[in-house]
């Protein structure tokens, strides 16, 4: 808008009310609240005030260990929902820690120890989210095998495979306790949702690419999980194609899709899609069984051992320099998906039933679970979304349902591992590609590409890097492209030109608020971040450009002057040394042109550090104001000053000259 458009407020200017200077505070008290307000934003430790000594025990028992907590108000009518919740859960878990443990190169018995007592029953006792379930998960499982089978060779050294993968376990869960007991769950949310969005779409990818392999009853393949090494591996062997394995596979993965269609068509029916992986497994192997088609090309598991999880802490390779390294990079990277996943997970549902999860005490929790789990030959176990939505649906109250399906796989592995003998391996594939056909979110993709196309482009470096590369490159480009545009808006932050409201004293964006006015003789700028020693330069450069622009206008338009430049800086939380002296600058440069330099609402950190550099001493006290109407209405009232002071001394003059 040009300046002849502004109409002035109605009513009289607003009063000037100085801004305060926040009372000086001792260091060790101002550390300790920045502290606080990092660290402790909950403020964990509000419960324990005011009691007694014995009550602060049982809250603190209960905090590490909410199992207390519900256990305590735990009524007979929730056992029913939960047992059926923990039994149709294990009914998913036993074929899915199979199929898991197989894409992690691992011995399928330890798909069903992951399930088994020990890492659901930590979780149950240390696990604040009353749906989650607990189990392997595809993404880990693939990680695990891409970057340990990049060292080490899981068909020609099996056990020292086993051991690092136990190592890389413990090493996750001690990441992600560490995060928990520390409190930086913050580092997490460095995984974008858009990185996530690509990253889990691209891993899905590679892994319905690499079933080709247990669907097509291929011997060899390539250990590599990129798009091109795949495809080579798969069409260089189209004479080794199995028709038969290739028809079984087909009809159980057609089964499996037709069931989940089914159950999200109508969510009473839930449990179609929950047994369908079972159902797969029970009639594949008795269709094997009974017409011996392992002998016609139809691969099977074979014999699986009987018993409980053997104790593997003596296992971990902690003293192997060859491979420690590979061991603790797997587990950091693992351990990071892993709990971005079931953190996620968790939240969601805890969401649908209006209760709140703590991020720490989740993080805790897994971590506990994993360092455990990997001392009883258990390898990586998060929160699957698969399997807590069955439990979701399944009606579960607590998460006792945990307790229930460890006790069920128990019982399978106690009793029930020789039935598995004839398990089809295609069918474990058809298993892993439907699980992973709903990963690949196309929607939430062409959704991130109508909001935001920065955050497209993320989704979609994270998903070609994967499919194209490796799942790790995939990662670090999209997590990378995540952090630039961190820094972008830090170093780049948004500056814009308000206007005055008609009939209002309040002022907004002129490009947002097209019936905004300007305000004769006035620019003022809002500064739409914290000023640090990374935006400092730009923000001068920019400053002094508004400026340029605003004189250039006004000349060729021949209307008033630029006299004031007002800096808005209500969303300016804090300063530094650099962002001090490019205000400085700033007003030195102001000063040369002949133009006042002007400050509204600057916050109480802000006016601590520049009161601190004697800035505040430098532009003088009244000229910062509360708000932008009252710095507005004192610039008016000076150009008004000054206009008729000049008048009246063009009057003088023409009268003496007379």
């Amino acid at each position: 808008m040009d300046n002849k458009d502004f109409v002035y407020p109605s009513g009289n200017v607003e009063r000037h009310h100085p801004v305060a200077i926040p009372p000086p505070q001792p260091f060790f008290k101002s550390l300790n609240n920045t502290l606080k307000e990092t660290f402790f934003p909950d403020d964990p430790l509000r419960q324990f005030k005011n009691q007694t000594p014995r009550r602060k025990l049982a809250l603190g028992i209960r905090y590490i260990l909410p199992i207390f907590e519900w256990g305590s108000r735990y009524r007979w009518e929730y056992l029913k929902s939960d047992l059926i919740s923990g039994i149709t859960i294990a009914s998913l878990a036993i074929p899915q820690g199979i199929s898991y443990a197989k894409l992690a190169n691992l011995p399928p018995i330890l798909g069903l120890l992951d399930s088994s007592f020990v890492p659901p029953l930590i979780y149950a006792m240390m696990g604040s989210s009353r749906d989650l379930a607990v189990g392997t998960v595809a993404v880990a499982s693939l990680l695990t095998a891409s970057m340990l089978g990049s060292e080490v060779n899981a068909t020609e050294n099996p056990k020292l495979y086993l051991h690092l993968a136990f190592t890389a376990t413990f090493f996750a869960g001690a990441l992600q306790a560490a995060l928990g007991i520390l409190r930086l769950g913050f580092i997490v949310d460095f995984l974008s949702h858009a990185t996530i969005v690509g990253f889990m779409a691209g891993a899905a990818t590679v892994v319905c690419l690499q079933q080709l392999k247990g669907i097509l009853g291929l011997d060899h393949f390539t250990h590599g999980t990129d798009l091109v090494s795949v495809l080579r591996s798969v069409f260089t062997q189209t004479h080794k194609w199995r028709w038969e394995s290739a028809l079984l596979g087909c009809v159980f993965l057609f089964y499996l899709l037709v069931a989940k269609y089914v159950s999200k068509r109508k969510a009473k029916l839930f449990w179609i899609s929950a047994m369908a992986p079972l159902t797969s497994v029970i009639l594949g192997s008795l269709l094997v069984y009974l017409t011996h088609a392992e002998n016609h090309g139809v691969q099977v598991i074979g014999k699986l051992k009987k018993g409980l999880n053997p104790v593997s802490i003596m296992e971990l390779q902690f003293g192997s320099s060859e491979y420690l390294m590979i061991a603790i990079k797997t587990g950091i990277v693992t351990g990071v998906i892993a709990l971005a996943e079931g953190i996620a997970v968790g939240r969601s549902f805890a969401m649908f039933k209006n209760y709140h999860i703590d991020g720490n005490k989740e993080m805790i929790a897994f971590g506990m679970m994993n360092i455990a789990g990997s001392c009883t030959s258990c390898y990586l176990t998060t929160g699957p979304f698969s399997r807590s939505a069955v439990n979701f649906n399944a009606g579960c109250k607590t998460a006792a349902s945990n307790i229930v399906m460890a006790l069920a796989v128990m019982i399978t592995l106690l009793f029930l591992t020789p039935l598995f003998h004839y398990t089809p391996l295609v069918v474990l594939s058809s298993i892993i590609v439907a699980a992973m056909l709903g990963l690949i979110d196309y929607q939430a993709a062409l959704h991130l590409w109508s909001i935001d196309k920065f955050d497209f482009l993320v989704c979609m470096a994270a998903y070609i890097g994967v499919i194209f590369f490796s799942v790790e490159i995939g990662l670090v480009v999209a997590v990378g492209l995540s952090l630039l545009r961190v820094l972008l808006f830090v170093a780049r932050p948004k500056t814009s030109v308000l206007g005055n409201i008609p009939e209002s004293t309040i002022y907004r964006n002129v490009d947002q608020y097209t019936d905004a006015t300007n305000v004769p003789g006035i620019l003022i700028l809002e500064i739409d971040a914290p000023i640090y020693f990374a935006n400092s330069s730009y923000l001068r450069e920019r400053i002094l450009r508004w400026i340029d622009e605003e004189e250039d206008n006004l000349k060729s338009s021949g209307e008033t002057s630029l006299q004031y430049v007002i800096l808005d800086m209500r969303a300016v939380g804090n300063i530094d040394t650099s962002g001090i002296n490019m205000l400085e600058e700033v007003k030195k440069n102001n000063d040369r042109r002949g133009l006042k330099l002007v400050m509204a609402n600057p916050g109480g950190e802000v006016m601590k550090k520049l009161n601190k550099a004697k800035f505040i001493e430098n532009i003088g006290q009244e000229w910062i104001y509360l708000t932008v109407g009252e710095a507005v209405g004192a610039c008016n009232f000076m150009l008004h000053t000054s206009k008729s002071k000049l008048r009246t001394d063009q009057t003088w003059t023409t009268d003496n000259i007379v």
